[in-house]
């Protein structure tokens, strides 16, 4: 497992998905911001041009909270990417048959559905936190972050969703033929949770609501109000992985 989660490690790194998995982020990171630092430069800019239309502007105050408002509302796009990048893993090697050798010579399936799900987490937790870590540090030399309640632990349950998204990818990716159909499966369950949090007090049983960090920052939602769509989370990360492991030691290279 540590052979291949190395050789998990070199093909990230050798075929550019890992730099470009990080170099979106970290660009992520450095916007969320600059877009606050810039607001209020950018609303003094077009004050007259919106004057003009009857538009009447007032004068705007921008802290911490305004760069985390971005964050989250960025990091959905960061998970798109991480999942477009991460949605092969296994369908790129039934493609090429690359599996095959390493199979008949005796390596678990399991060991490789493990080392190519730990890649992913791997993959995103590094992504992730560089993304939080450049906000944070900015955010702090700006204007302090003190004006955030519960600030980590939002950061936390948004990073767990992402957790949440790469035990799902690498379980469609292990048992569809390519990446759209991984992609589509992903996204189905990610859809279907979006709709049934419509449905009144079905919202706080749903995955989902991770990525809602803001109503925590703004002391709107304590910590307690995450546990149950936590749980939930967690249920459905090691289900995943269980699955991953036992449909990819059927399956037929």
């Amino acid at each position: 497992m540590k052979a291949f989660l190395k050789k998990e490690w070199m093909e990230w790194v050798r075929t550019g998905r890992f730099g470009l998995l990080l170099l979106i982020f970290a660009l992520f990171g450095i916007m969320n911001p600059a877009l606050a630092k810039l607001t209020p430069w950018m609303m003094e800019a077009f004050s007259e041009s919106l004057a003009d239309a009857g538009i009447v502007t007032a004068e705007v105050t921008v802290d911490a909270v305004t760069s985390w408002t971005q964050f989250y509302k960025n990091i959905p796009m960061g998970v798109i990417v991480f999942a477009l990048l991460g949605s092969g893993c296994f369908t790129q090697e039934y493609q090429k048959g690359t599996l095959i050798p390493v199979v008949t010579k005796g390596l678990s399936r399991k060991k490789i559905a493990g080392a190519k799900s730990l890649m992913l987490l791997l993959a995103w937790t590094l992504a992730y936190w560089l993304c939080f870590g450049i906000t944070y540090g900015y955010n702090e030399y700006f204007w302090g972050n003190g004006a955030g309640k519960h600030l980590f632990f939002a950061g936390f349950s948004c990073w767990f969703f992402g957790v949440w998204i790469a035990a799902l990818l690498a379980f469609f990716s292990a048992v569809t033929a390519n990446s759209p159909q991984a992609l589509l499966g992903t996204g189905g369950i990610a859809a279907v949770c979006y709709l049934l949090g419509m449905v009144p007090k079905a919202d706080r049983y749903l995955p989902i609501k991770l990525m809602e960090g803001m109503p925590l920052l703004q002391g709107i939602r304590e910590p307690g109000d995450y546990a149950a769509c936590m749980a939930a989370a967690a249920a459905v990360i090691l289900l995943s992985a269980g699955l991953t492991a036992v449909c990819f030691e059927k399956r037929v290279l």
